[in-house]
């Protein structure tokens, strides 16, 4: 588990197939590594990994398929920056939002612009995860803790603090840019609950369920 909270900006240090599948190998750049060790979870631009190996100041990863072909991970070349995150421990202070490193979908950064000295971004969705997507409400953004500041038939807007650009691989979109997505992992559960093959499933979440629970005024 993650929060979104960008610890470093780590670079591909190298890719390679493997009978069909990937080894990663990234550089760290300013991450403590010093409690790291195999088997341990970093999120790597929204992906969880898990380290199989740690090169001088870096760590080596396996990609299976399916990782590949649900996130951007097609897409990465040697040199490029990746946001770094490691998996949060019971005493960390809780700064974003709870984020799972599984990717659901890749988006694309339609438009960049600035308002005051924030920068502002666009960004298309998926269709299958726009209903997941509320105003206000939290997105993981190639790992990044972000909240959506705007919706918009095809995806949803972002405001960007100038923190949070500088410490972060955000400083590399650009229109056209693909982006990992990760919607709130509540709503994911919340819409399997009310999914209507688990209809008859103890404690099913349902209009019912709250009345009985006091959530609905029925006067």
């Amino acid at each position: 588990m993650f929060t979104g909270i960008i610890e470093a900006v780590g670079t591909v240090r190298s890719l390679e197939q493997r009978s069909g599948d990937l080894r990663l190998v990234i550089d760290a750049g300013q991450l403590d590594m010093n409690d790291v060790k195999r088997g341990d979870s970093i999120a790597t631009q929204g992906v969880c990994l898990t380290v199989v190996d740690l090169p001088a100041g870096g760590f080596a990863a396996d990609v299976s398929l399916e990782t590949v072909s649900h996130s951007t991970l097609a897409n990465w070349h040697v040199g490029q920056l990746v946001n770094l995150e490691k998996a949060m421990l019971p005493t960390t202070r809780f700064g974003g939002h709870m984020v799972s490193g599984h990717v659901d979908g890749v988006g694309e950064i339609i438009a960049c612009g600035q308002q005051a000295r924030a920068l502002t971004y666009q960004v298309r969705a998926p269709a299958n995860l726009l209903h997941y997507i509320a105003l206000k409400g939290s997105m993981a953004v190639d790992g990044i803790s972000l909240t959506v500041n705007g919706l918009r038939g095809n995806g949803f807007d972002l405001t960007v603090v100038p923190h949070t650009v500088q410490q972060t691989a955000l400083r590399t979109w650009r229109t056209g840019a693909q982006v990992n997505l990760e919607v709130d992992l509540i709503a994911r559960y919340l819409e399997r609950l009310m999914q209507p093959e688990v209809k008859d499933a103890p404690g099913r979440l349902d209009q019912a369920f709250l009345a009985k629970h006091g959530y609905l005024n029925r006067s």
